[in-house]
């Protein structure tokens, strides 16, 4: 059983600070940007920044769902969010791109064993890019 991992980022207009804020708001902006992959996302403590609990189901594709219940930690210019039900870990990391940032988003979980982990290694982060870079996009287009 390998780590298997997506990775997605973009370039914001807005400076790092506004951008990590958007982030962690869990309670506003969140909602606004998840993909039509996201179902009965809540927010169950919190719902800014550190100590705040999210709970949605992703619909990774037609068949596979994870019911995901995030806990989130913040540190510097990195919002993380690590799953209650699973190996799973979301990090968003900030950092100063020119008079803008860039925000990366990378999904990092346990993988299956066997011939179903080789399989899961190779696709389900090509799957993932594609839900990330979506939720990147609305992010942009949030902070305007």
């Amino acid at each position: 059983m390998g780590q298997v991992s997506a990775s997605s980022s973009i370039a914001v207009a807005a400076e790092p600070q506004r951008v990590l804020d958007a982030i962690a708001d869990y309670q506003t902006v969140r909602p606004r940007i998840l993909s039509s992959h996201y179902h009965d996302y809540k927010v169950v403590e919190g719902g800014t920044g550190a100590g705040t609990v999210a709970e949605w189901t992703l619909q990774a594709t037609k068949d596979r769902s994870r019911n995901v219940q995030a806990v989130v930690s913040v540190s510097d210019s990195i919002v993380t969010e690590r799953d209650k039900n699973s190996s799973m870990v979301n990090t968003w990391t900030v950092t100063p791109d020119g008079t803008g940032s860039q925000v990366t988003l990378r999904t990092t979980w346990q993988g299956a064993g066997g011939v179903k982990g080789i399989f899961e290694g190779i696709f389900a982060p090509l799957g993932l890019k594609k839900i990330q870079a979506e939720v990147l996009e609305n992010l942009k287009r949030e902070i305007g």
